[in-house]
């Protein structure tokens, strides 16, 4: 008999792709997961993987290189955010059609962040398109989404890793998928002459694209205090917001886990990639993999000596 999981998948930009492996982990564990609720990143692998679309959506993932994820930013000079969205979302779309969340055979739900209120906001019905563009507006990077006169933002704002709004069916154990974990990361280095040259290519079409920007967002200057350090660069406008969002997140999810105590624990270090870097999708759905088998022996130990 498989054990039942009510699955939550935490908020963290590309490291959002782990969540891919932990599933199939799971799924290949003999476990059956009987509902999901995630926030950002936790809500696309997440729905999607509700709808029945989850294999679609990782060959479409995992074979971007560097390059294809830039083209699909569609960069905007607004206020609100300096991408727009639309495009990355209307691929998506292909992948999974118009389907309403109430009509999947998981209950779902996504959470986003209404900014006027300061209140979560739950999509466990409507459209689950709309409601995954919600839940990972990023603020200031992905312009919010209108709804009724409201601006709805990420959900990783108020909630990262939505325990509090899982379904709960009798006998499940919940099981929380943490993709901004502070622990150590060793990553991978390029092998083959192929893998060298695309990290050329990359940054150079990285440092094309600053040389864009650079009118907007200033880049790392050296640091100019009288205190020794003048050689320590100081972070950038991407790294600054980056970090900010990371380390507020990680201090929330800590709180949430505190409350409520999940029977298994799925850590992916937050050291993993950076908040675009979907290139790196194949290697996340390893470290996804990697991390649930850690996970479970841990489990599995605590089910052996009764803890």
């Amino acid at each position: 008999m498989k054990q039942k999981v009510a699955l939550v998948l935490g908020s963290g930009g590309a490291r959002g792709v782990a969540h891919i492996g932990v599933i199939e982990a799971l799924l290949e564990n003999n476990f059956e997961i009987t509902s999901i609720a995630g926030s950002s990143m936790g809500a696309v692998v997440g729905g999607i993987f509700a709808a029945g679309k989850l294999d679609l959506y990782k060959e479409w993932v995992t074979n971007f290189d560097k390059i294809d994820v830039f083209k699909l930013l569609d960069f905007t000079f607004s206020l609100q955010g300096f991408v727009r969205g639309e495009r990355v979302f209307r691929e998506m779309s292909k992948i999974l059609g118009d389907i309403q969340i109430e009509e999947m055979n998981i209950p779902f739900s996504a959470v986003a962040s209404n900014i006027r209120t300061q209140k979560e906001v739950i999509y466990n019905k409507g459209n689950l398109m709309d409601a995954l563009r919600a839940s990972c507006a990023i603020p200031t990077v992905m312009k919010p989404v209108y709804l009724k006169g409201e601006e709805i933002v990420d959900g990783g704002v108020l909630n990262p890793i939505p325990i509090n709004f899982v379904s709960r069916t009798n006998g499940d154990i919940l099981v929380a998928v943490d993709v901004n974990s502070n622990i150590p990361f060793i990553p991978p280095t390029p092998v083959t002459a192929v893998e060298v040259q695309e990290n050329q290519k990359y940054n150079q079409f990285l440092e094309e694209f600053k040389l864009k920007m650079k009118n907007m967002w200033p880049y790392p200057t050296k640091d100019p205090s009288p205190t020794g350090r003048n050689n320590v660069k100081k972070f950038g406008y991407f790294d600054l917001l980056n970090r900010s969002i990371d380390l507020m997140q990680q201090r929330i999810t800590t709180l949430q886990m505190e409350k409520q105590q999940p029977e298994m624990v799925v850590r992916v270090s937050r050291e993993s990639c950076g908040t675009f870097e979907f290139y790196k999708s194949k290697s996340l759905v390893e470290a996804g993999k990697n991390a649930f088998e850690s996970a479970f022996k841990d489990y599995q130990y605590a089910l052996e000596n009764n803890q």
